[in-house]
């Protein structure tokens, strides 16, 4: 029996381009699957599309399936049976795909299914600051309590997503993980992530 979604809508993958040729022999044929994960405004969602459209992947937002779809966003979290199938489901019709968000316990089918993870790593003065110009862009007024949240992530002082949480997930990964430190171009990113991949698969 299929878990009740909560929602018949779902923000479903976005299919890139192919990738360069000098890049396609990077995709394993057991479908390669890469995460990017760090704390909120470190980047992840776009360096996630960028390399997605770098090596002509699927992506993935994690935030599309951890959220019912309301308005305005981000307001009833889905069921996490229903999200993990869902991401699954939608993993499977892909044969190589970059994922964007925190995953961490969503289920061991998924969390051990990377072939690499990436790990953004930023200072919360600058992630807070591009996280307000974002909902102010977006939504036009800004969530103080979320910008609080978002500025605990290295000291772990709210209930969440914190730095030692993520440390210790990544720890029980058998994946390779790569850390990008740093207020780091996107560019830069995507090279830094390619040049990794080509190291592992050579």
């Amino acid at each position: 029996m299929q878990p009740n979604t909560g929602s018949k809508f779902l923000m479903h993958t976005l299919i890139a381009a192919p990738a360069p040729a000098d890049l396609r022999s990077l995709e394993s044929a057991d479908s390669m699957r890469i995460l990017v994960t760090g704390a909120s405004g470190s980047g992840a969602t776009t360096l996630g599309r960028a390399l997605s459209a770098r090596l002509g992947s699927s992506f993935l937002d994690a935030d599309d399936y951890y959220w019912i779809p309301t308005d305005p966003p981000y307001k009833e979290k889905r069921d996490s049976a229903a999200r993990l199938y869902l991401i699954l489901a939608d993993l499977q019709k892909a044969t190589s795909a970059v994922v964007a968000g925190c995953v961490r316990n969503w289920g061991g089918e998924l969390e051990d299914s990377f072939s690499l993870i990436v790990f953004l790593i930023l200072d919360a003065e600058i992630r807070v600051a591009r996280l307000r110009e974002r909902e102010m862009s977006e939504f036009g007024r800004v969530d103080e309590a979320f910008l609080e949240w978002a500025a605990q992530y290295d000291t772990g002082r709210l209930a969440g997503r914190s730095r030692a949480l993520h440390e210790k997930w990544l720890s029980e990964r058998s994946c390779p993980v790569l850390r990008l430190e740093g207020d780091l171009s996107v560019t830069e990113r995507v090279t830094r992530v390619t040049e990794s991949l080509a190291g592992t698969k050579g």
